[in-house]
């Protein structure tokens, strides 16, 4: 007979996990509280638009492929992906417009003309960085159930690239002297939820995962990952069950013992793994008693990341200039993060992300039409922002900004369709904890061990998949939790995994 698994949210992490599980020959059960499957790696259609909900930079796509192919699948028979060079154009705070791509005779060129002699040093960051990544990636594949972790070989021999003593912004001093091409290497800080100037030095992989391995991006959409992995899910006979919220993950003598549905029905199981957002599923469907590590007060002890503030548009038209990403920054960025993550302000000066995705893929919109998806790092729920007072001028700002800094001239104008999401919206409509989009801080007091833990430590047969456990967020990451806490299960199980 089959074991069961049941899988609480049919974001990346659980769909991940439901593919390998699976694939293995356990009865796969998903339950989503949403009449539409991915999480925020989920679409959003406006009339004839459709954008991504969250995650629009698909990197590491080894990853991706490496699920596929645990379940005997290729990514080319349910996707067609597209490298994205150049990886996007970065406005820089000197008014500088710079262009970073993959090709390194362009690249080189790209330097010379903004940052002179500097492409020396972008050679060394490559080769150095890339020693950090290789040492660095394994200890990311594993589970940290213990401090025991620590003291394994593959942890050992990583410590001396971990860089975990400075920030991430004077990490990159090590290569580039000039502050606004070290902006270019460490705004992906902003993955993370954090600031450059906070997040460790450890992190400087992500540039590098950008620089040494690309940005891609599936024709249709991010969105288009879950639903492949939906579809294997089905094909393998598991089921994913939409518009069925969990009211509680029901605890019996310190195990997870089923799921009790909001419509009353108990769902019980061999395994359980829950991929809604952490804070808000243990506040929400585990009992304060079985939580003692993480009650109430705990959670709300914890450092989390900023949050976003949104726009979706739908033009009558299709913008040439730029890239397919975009990334406006602040005349005054240290300014700009430390009204987010230190003041807790919305910023007269914000940094903006404009995804202007119909360059590459015109699926998207109907023709001679286009969609800019837009992000603005802001403060999370901490803040007492009043988010319906200042929703409106907020966005006629970043509309002014996108005009003026972005090139996108009149946009007013051509605006067909619209919908923003405050940073309310995220923890309102889609559960996310304090509006933080990027989950639980990723400083060094909340990684690895220090994280939940993908073999949920509060009691057993529970398992963690998503951003609020290890290895952290984004969506690679997210992909690997998928992968650590399906090891976990077989291994319990007595199955040799295979990966």
């Amino acid at each position: 007979m089959k074991k069961k698994v049941a899988i609480v949210g049919a974001g990346p992490g659980g769909l991940t996990a439901g593919v390998i599980l699976s694939s293995k020959g356990y009865q796969v059960d998903i339950y989503e509280k949403n009449e539409y499957i991915g999480g925020r790696n989920s679409s959003l259609i406006l009339g004839d638009f459709k954008f991504d909900l969250g995650p629009t930079f698909l990197m590491m796509d080894f990853i991706l492929e490496e699920v596929f192919e645990i379940a005997g699948r290729k990514t080319k028979d349910y996707l067609d992906i597209k490298r994205i060079d150049p990886m996007y154009r970065l406005l820089l705070p000197n008014g500088r417009e710079f262009y970073p791509t993959y090709d390194l005779e362009k690249m080189e060129a790209e330097l010379e003309a903004n940052f002179p002699g500097a492409f020396a040093k972008y050679k060394e960051f490559l080769r150095e960085e890339k020693k950090k990544f290789d040492a660095l990636v394994p200890c990311l594949q594993v589970p940290y159930d213990s401090f025991a972790d620590f003291f394994k070989a593959r942890f050992i021999s990583a410590i001396p690239r971990l860089d975990a003593h400075k920030s991430l912004f004077d990490h990159l001093g090590r290569y580039f002297e000039d502050e606004n091409l070290r902006l270019a290497f460490t705004f992906q800080a902003k993955y993370l939820g954090m600031s450059p100037w906070e997040c460790p030095g450890t992190f400087s992989i992500i540039s590098y995962i950008e620089h040494g391995g690309g940005i891609y991006h599936p024709i249709g959409g991010l969105n288009e990952i879950s639903k492949s992995m939906a579809r294997i899910i089905e094909e393998n006979g598991g089921s994913i069950h939409l518009e069925m919220p969990v009211k509680e993950v029901v605890v019996k003598d310190k195990k997870a013992q089923s799921l009790l549905l909001e419509n009353g029905e108990t769902v019980s199981a061999d395994h359980i793994i829950v991929n809604a957002d952490f804070a808000h599923a243990m506040k929400n469907m585990v009992k304060e008693e079985h939580r003692p590590k993480y009650t109430d007060e705990k959670l709300g002890q914890k450092k989390y990341s900023c949050s976003t503030f949104m726009l979706y548009l739908g033009l009558d038209k299709l913008y040439e200039c730029g890239s397919h990403h975009n990334i406006l920054f602040s005349k005054d960025y240290k300014e700009n993060i430390d009204d987010i993550s230190k003041r807790f302000v919305l910023s007269k000066d914000p940094s903006v992300y404009v995804q202007n995705a119909c360059l590459t893929d015109s699926t998207l919109a109907p023709g001679g039409k286009s969609t800019m998806y837009v992000l603005v790092p802001v403060p999370n729920n901490n803040s007492s922002i009043d988010w319906e007072k200042e929703k409106k001028a907020f966005r006629d700002k970043i509309i002014s900004i996108m005009e003026e800094r972005g090139g996108y001239s009149g946009i007013e104008s051509h605006i067909l369709e619209e919908k923003i999401i405050t940073p309310l919206d995220w923890e309102s409509e889609k559960s996310v904890y304090k509006g933080a989009t990027f989950n639980l801080a990723h400083n060094i007091a909340q990684m690895l061990v220090f994280r939940p833990h993908n073999r949920f430590e509060e009691f057993q047969g529970c398992y963690l998949v998503g951003g609020g456990t290890h290895p952290g967020s984004g969506l690679p990451t997210i992909y690997e939790s998928g992968k650590i806490s399906s090891r976990l299960i077989l291994e319990e199980d007595g199955i040799e995994p295979g990966f």
